[in-house]
């Protein structure tokens, strides 16, 4: 899961593909806005089959988070 979100974050976000680790903020280390945000919600609601809970959005911080969220709750 860690490789299809790391692909997403550079393909879609033009993130460095060398900042991405697990531990790496979403804002802090890899620099994205709220409009980047919320376009990697749509991208992953979108090629994983899901939809994030609002209410979890708050807590996905890092790498490691989302990872976690989509390895629980993505259909593939």
């Amino acid at each position: 899961m860690f490789e299809k979100l790391k692909t997403i974050l550079v393909e879609d976000l033009s993130v460095n593909e060398h900042d991405i680790t697990m531990d790496a903020e979403l804002i802090s280390d890899l620099g994205l806005n709220s409009l980047e945000l919320a376009d990697l919600v749509m991208v992953c609601e979108e090629r994983f089959e899901l939809e994030f809970d609002e209410d979890e959005l708050k807590n996905l911080l890092t790498v490691r988070d989302v990872v976690n969220y989509l390895e629980l709750n993505a259909n593939i």
